[in-house]
């Protein structure tokens, strides 16, 4: 079994700053890609940013320019730095890791979400 465990949520005041962590654990061969996504209540889950087993990122075109993801590999974890955080930012936020569990056997596992609330 794999687990995601997030950290870093809370609240900050518009023009802030956050940075959110997430750590796989458990039992498993590698970890491809992560990323984050987040749902604002009566939105759907989008896709923040993610990045691949090679460092490759992808952001959303609302977080581009004031986010970076990173990811320490020895660490099996992943990291979400946002800057200039607005309103909008305001969602909870779920770690996504692509994982290959054994030969032939890739799973997509989700952390329990993390609440971010951009407020003065």
């Amino acid at each position: 079994q794999v687990q995601l465990v997030e950290s870093g949520g809370g609240l900050v005041q518009p023009g802030g700053s956050l940075r959110l962590s997430c750590t796989a654990s458990g039992t498993f061969v590698s970890i491809n890609a992560m990323g984050w996504y987040r749902q604002a209540p009566g939105k759907e889950r989008e896709l923040v940013a993610s990045i691949s087993s090679g460092d490759w990122p992808n952001y959303a075109d609302s977080v581009k320019g004031r986010s970076t993801i990173s990811r320490d590999n020895a660490k099996n974890t992943v990291y979400l730095e946002m800057n200039s955080l607005k309103g909008e930012d305001t969602a909870v936020y779920y770690c996504n890791a692509h994982v290959k569990v054994r030969t032939l056997l890739s799973r997509i596992y989700w952390g329990q979400g993390t609440q971010v609330t951009v407020s003065s």
